[in-house]
Parts: structure tokens; C-alpha cells; sequence
């Protein structure tokens, strides 16, 4: 009997396809890659057309020897790594390293770990696809080159162990570009009107919002001009002039990308990316489910594509209309889908079996693998059901030239809805009412409430919504949003406060840098651009060699600008007049994993250090003690007295010398702009000239 040996990425995944294959099949994981560039050098023969020096990763020879040695003793090898770019990359790099012809081995993909589709996978193997592999070689090399080239300047600049990445550096600029919009933001008032319209003969009145005139919208601005409006209206008579009535449809949710499934189990879970994607790689290795055995439960986790198997989108429509009713089945066709280039070779992630219902299953998952399975299981059954239906009316009310309008909302069909819905979804919205209303309806009283309003400034971004924006730009591809927001955080470029990303000191430094001296590193333009060269590579279309060579020249010649740049600037350590309890010497002031502290100069001898609170020279307005910087515990920067707690003043933005005309309180520095901290106030004017 011939023998053969499989090949995977991990133990779990060896275990799963392990139950599926017959006696003669061995099955054995390579703990991901066995070969990459060394970490001592860049590893790039840049002399001779670019080409990668290999070495195999420390620790990995006694796997190694094993593998080899189940390889010669197989008829034929199995390469069954994951079904991407770097799947492929894996694959070749074992070919390479156990010295496999190809005759003897072959690559075999499935998106799903059932026993049908590894046992056709294995009717279909193939060759490795070269394209594949050269584009994942393309992105290691182009990674390697701006980490390894850019970061010993920030070691010189800044402090030792920093990085700089291709993709990492732009996601850091877009959140720092988010947090100096917010900086600058300076709120505007607005007023609101509402009305409360009694009905003769209904109990409970009708609320309606100000709209304008009969003609145009009108935004309030102040409270004068608020009242301006309610002078003219109070002793107006007031009439329904319009109700329409129709019907609106919500239509059912896709089933999930990689993407839209970070986002929303961010949303609904609270999970960070990277658990996430680690709680979702066990669901697709497997799982051991009670009567079931061994069950890869989702299908691959990495994909832009929101395709579904002709068997897997029959399957689901089958549950529906056996659980739900043939009227709830859709009748579209949901696989179609416009709209920029997907890896339409995977499909969209989805439950490999879909008897398999969150109930069944719940016993045998962990809580959280559950609560991310029954979110794709929810989701996948819902993107193959009729949209929800809601009975929608709006009514115009008219008096003196002015308008005021209400709506409403009614669900009238769930549709996809009884499966997968936010409790809003759900909720009645709009006023109350208005379907008992006609346009003869009597209005005999009615009361005006006017309120303040300031506008907001931008949102700071969550996990969540960096990645919908890295998606939308086209920075990064699936497998790297994860990895990207967990190194950024790592080096402590940002830190994380109930669910926002805030950037921290070290984080501004290191972009300034970066913006400074690679303008073209973190431009989004130019990384979207290499993005799409990748995908060049993929397809078959561009040599991956002559993107890393037109990339690196450029490169190269930043970085020798930036160090002669650098190198006029002697980086020292910032003396202050602050004395070492201990040796007595001037302490100085170094950068830490949370930014600025004061440590002793003759370090190792003396160990002294202690928080920096760096002054601004602005004295505080309730004690006239010093304003300082200080740092969260998590290192997110704001500005407050020095004796605090003792005072409570505290600000998030920068204080000026300035105090407001008006109410005499600090003016803060919003971008070129000085505004009152007492947003009722409202006072701004422009900074001087700084």
C-alpha cells in the first residue's frame, strides 16, 4: 500500500485532517514557516538582483530532520498549507528545505477542513503557484528593507528598540493625523426646536423637530436667534400640510471578511483584533464537538471575498426553509457582487456545516469560541434571507412660514432579522402616533422646547474602525490588519482606553520622524500603489524582483539624507536642574516605554529615576502653581496642575497664558486657534504667530 505524508501549518490542523484520511496517510504540522531572512542582517543580496538570503529559523532542525525523514519514506508528499499568499510561501519554502521534486510532492488547498474537501483537494493537487509565492516574497523583502534600513534612526533619534514598518508606520500617521483633527477641532453652537403638537381627541402629543421655512433648512446658531423664531411662532396656528406613508427595506447583511468580522465582533464582543483572529483560527483548525468528533467549524479566516460555495449557499437556504419558512428564503442573488478586485479564489467565512447550530455545538466550545461562532453562524444564515420591512411615514407641520416635520418607523416583516439584529434594529423609532394622524387632523395646542448644542469633533478610531479605514484605502490585505494594530501597540506607539486608540508621546515622536524624513513611506497614496503591485505580482502580471528593485533605490537614498540630517544633530540627554536624591548629579531626561522620565546620568552606578513633569509655563488657574505634562497610567498625555490631585485642574489640550475676554477663563490651543475651555462661552480667536 503506497504511502503518504500531509503536510500543515499547525498541530490542531494535523489533528483535524489526521480523522479524515485513511491509515496510509501521515499527517504532520511544520509550526508555520521553517525558513525566513535572518534577524542579524537584512538578508537582501542587494548586489545581486535582490536576491533573499534564506536561513532556516533557530529551533526548527529537529522538525526539520523529522520531516525529511517521513518525506523519503513517502510515496508522495502533500503540501496542505493555508490558501493564500503565505500558505503558498510556506509551502515552497518546505519544498525548498526538504529538498522535494516536484514529481514526489504536491501543493493541495481547501478553504474548509471537512472531510470532503481535503479528500478532493487531494484529487485536485497541483503544482506550487509561483505567483503566489513571489508576491509574498515581494512583501517580505519590501517589509524587511523600510524596517531594517529605517529603524536604527530612530534608535539614534528617539531610543533603542523602536521600529518602523511599511504598512505599521502609515496606520500609526493615520491615527495621528486623526488626533490632531481632534486637536484642532473647535465646537460650534447650535440650537435645537422641538415642538409637542396636541391632537384633538389622542391622550399623548405629537413631538416634532424644527425643520426651517417652508422653504429651505434652517441651522440655529445662537439662542437669540432661537428665540427670534420663537417670538414669531408661539401665538401661531399650526396645521398638517403633508403625511406620507411608504414601506423601506433593510437589506440582510453579507456574510463576513475578515475585515467585517473584526469589526463587528469588536463591536458586539469587545474583542480586540488579534483575539479575534486567534479564537477564529481555532474554530477553522478544529474542534473536538460531542457526537461529532474533530470539526473544522469555519471556513479559511483570511479573505476580502464575500463568495459562497453553489453547496454551501444551497445548504443555508435549505435550513431556512425547513427552520423558517419558504417565505423567508431569499430569492437574490447574493454572490453577486460589485466592486474592487477580491481573492476570489476563498471564499467568505462561514460555518463548514450549518446543521452544526450554535446550540448544538455550545457545550463543546470555550465561551468565547462560542460567541464568535454563533456571530458567523447568525450572520451566514442571515445573508440568505428576505430583507426586513419597515412601514414609514413622515409628517410636514406649517404655521407662519415656518416647518416642523416628525417620522416614523415601524417593523412590519423581520425577515433576516429574526435571526441576526441589533436590539435597535428592532426598536420602534420616530414619533409616536402619526399612523393614526390625516392631513384633517386638528392640532389645538402646543409647547416649544429649544436646547444647546455644540458639534463634535471627530471620533478617535477603535480596532474597529482602523481596520474598516485600512480596508477602504487598500493598506494592508487581510491577514496583516491583526498583526499591524498589535505591533503598534506593543511598542507602545499607542495605547488603548475604553475601546479608543489614543497616540502616545513616543508615538507622536516617531511619526514626526517618519513624516519628516519618509514622506513617501507613510504616504497612503504610495502604499495603496504597492498594494496593487502585489496584486500585480499575484496575478502574473508584474515580476516581483522589479518591485523590490524600483522600490529600494529610493529608499535608500531617504535614509542616507535623513542620516546626514541626523547626523548635525548631536541627539544628547536633556540636563535639568533637578538633583538625584541619591549621587546628587543633575538628572536627565530620557525616553521610556511610556515616554519621558528623569533617570541619573551615571547610570549603571546609580539607578535613580523618576516621573518627568515637564512644565509649559503656564501657571494653573485655580492655584497659580505650574501646569505640567503628565501621562495616564496607560501613557495617553494631558496637561494638569502640579499638585494634582490637591487641584483638579486638568485639561486634554494645551493651556495658553491667555485667558478668555468674556468669562476670564484659560484659553486652549486648538491647531491656530485659541478657544475658551467653557464651551457654553464660546470665545475663539487665532493664535499668534508662534
Amino acid at each position: 500500500m503506497p504511502k503518504y505524508l500531509v503536510i500543515v501549518e499547525s498541530p490542531a490542523k494535523a489533528k483535524t485532517i489526521k480523522k479524515f484520511l485513511g491509515t496510509n496517510y501521515e499527517v504532520l504540522a511544520s509550526n508555520g514557516h521553517v525558513r525566513d531572512l535572518p534577524k542579524s542582517q537584512m538578508g537582501i543580496d542587494i548586489e545581486h538582483d535582490f536576491e533573499p538570503k534564506y536561513i532556516t529559523i533557530r529551533g526548527k532542525g529537529e522538525l526539520l530532520a523529522k520531516l525529511r525523514k517521513e518525506a523519503k519514506k513517502a510515496d508522495k508528499v502533500y503540501l496542505a498549507t493555508d490558501p493564500d499568499r503565505e500558505g503558498e510561501a510556506i509551502s515552497w519554502h518546505l519544498m525548498q528545505t526538504l529538498k522535494l521534486e516536484e514529481k514526489a510532492a504536491s501543493r493541495i488547498t481547501f478553504n474548509e477542513i471537512t472531510k470532503n474537501a481535503v479528500k478532493n483537494s487531494i484529487k485536485q493537487a497541483r503544482t506550487i503557484d509561483m505567483n503566489l509565492v513571489d508576491s509574498q516574497q515581494a512583501r517580505r523583502m519590501l517589509d524587511r528593507m523600510v524596517g531594517y534600513l529605517i529603524s536604527p534612526l530612530l534608535w539614534a533619534k528617539v531610543k533603542r528598540g523602536l521600529s518602523a514598518g511599511r504598512v505599521q508606520s502609515v496606520a500609526l500617521r493615520i491615527i495621528c493625523d486623526r488626533e490632531e483633527e481632534i486637536n484642532a477641532f473647535v465646537p460650534k453652537e447650535y440650537w435645537n426646536l422641538e415642538a409637542d403638537f396636541l391632537i384633538k381627541g389622542e391622550k399623548r402629543p405629537l413631538k416634532a423637530k424644527f425643520y426651517g421655512t417652508t422653504q429651505k433648512k434652517i441651522t440655529i446658531s445662537s439662542e437669540q436667534e432661537a428665540d427670534q423664531i420663537l417670538g414669531q411662532i408661539s401665538n401661531v396656528d399650526f396645521q398638517i400640510t403633508e403625511i406620507k406613508k411608504g414601506e423601506r427595506q433593510k437589506k440582510a447583511p453579507l456574510p463576513f471578511t475578515t475585515s467585517t468580522l473584526q469589526q463587528e465582533a469588536a463591536k458586539t464582543l469587545n474583542f480586540s483584533t488579534q483575539k479575534t483572529m486567534r479564537l477564529a483560527q481555532q474554530l477553522y483548525e478544529g474542534v473536538d464537538v460531542k457526537d461529532h468528533g474533530t470539526v473544522g467549524l469555519i471556513s479559511y479566516l483570511r479573505t476580502d471575498s464575500v463568495r459562497v460555495s453553489e453547496e454551501a449557499d444551497a445548504a443555508a437556504k435549505e435550513f431556512v426553509r425547513k427552520n423558517y419558512g419558504e417565505e423567508l428564503v431569499t430569492t437574490q442573488d447574493v454572490n453577486k457582487v460589485s466592486g474592487k478586485k477580491i481573492q476570489d479564489a476563498h471564499e467568505a467565512i462561514r460555518p463548514t456545516y450549518v446543521e452544526l447550530t450554535p446550540v448544538v455545538v455550545k457545550d463543546s466550545l470555550a465561551r468565547d469560541q462560542f460567541r464568535l461562532y454563533q456571530l458567523i453562524w447568525k450572520r451566514f444564515i442571515a445573508s440568505r434571507m428576505q430583507p426586513a420591512k419597515y412601514e414609514t411615514a413622515t409628517i410636514k407641520i406649517d404655521g407662519g412660514g415656518y416647518r416642523f416635520t416628525a417620522s416614523s418607523s415601524h417593523l412590519i416583516f423581520e425577515g433576516f432579522m429574526s435571526v441576526y439584529a441589533l436590539e435597535e434594529d428592532k426598536e420602534e423609532n420616530g414619533a409616536e402616533g402619526i399612523k393614526k394622524l390625516s392631513e384633517k387632523s386638528e392640532l389645538t395646542q402646543k409647547e416649544f422646547i429649544k436646547s444647546q448644542h455644540f458639534t463634535q469633533p471627530p471620533a478617535h478610531y477603535t480596532e474597529a474602525s482602523l481596520v474598516k479605514v485600512l480596508e477602504e484605502l487598500g493598506i494592508g490585505r487581510p491577514s496583516t490588519y491583526a498583526p499591524t494594530i498589535t505591533t503598534i501597540m506593543a511598542r507602545r506607539y499607542v495605547i488603548k482606553e475604553n475601546k479608543n486608540l489614543y497616540i502616545t508621546e513616543l508615538g507622536e515622536a516617531v511619526n514626526k520622524i517618519m513624516k519628516q524624513e519618509f514622506a513617501s513611506i507613510v504616504n497612503v497614496n504610495f502604499t495603496v500603489n504597492l498594494e496593487t503591485l502585489l496584486d500585480g505580482v499575484e496575478d502574473g502580471e508584474v515580476n516581483w524582483k522589479t518591485v523590490v528593485s524600483n522600490f529600494y533605490p529610493d529608499l535608500e537614498q531617504a535614509v542616507k539624507t535623513a542620516e546626514a540630517e541626523l547626523a548635525k544633530i548631536k541627539v544628547e540627554d536633556e540636563v535639568t536642574d533637578i538633583l538625584c536624591e541619591e549621587c546628587g548629579r543633575n538628572m536627565v531626561v530620557k525616553y521610556g516605554p511610556h515616554g519621558k522620565f528623569l533617570a541619573c546620568p551615571a547610570f549603571p552606578e546609580c539607578r535613580n529615576t523618576k516621573p518627568y513633569l515637564e512644565k509649559i509655563g503656564v501657571n494653573c488657574p485655580l492655584c497659580d502653581s505650574d501646569i505640567v505634562i503628565k501621562k495616564t497610567k496607560k501613557g495617553r498625555r494631558y496637561f494638569a496642575c502640579e499638585k494634582n490631585p490637591e487641584c483638579e485642574f486638568m485639561s486634554w489640550q494645551k493651556p495658553s497664558k491667555e485667558r478668555c475676554p468674556i468669562c476670564g477663563k484659560v484659553l486652549l490651543e486648538k491647531g491656530q486657534k485659541l478657544v475658551c475651555m467653557d464651551e457654553s462661552c464660546g470665545f475663539v480667536k487665532e493664535r499668534a504667530e508662534v
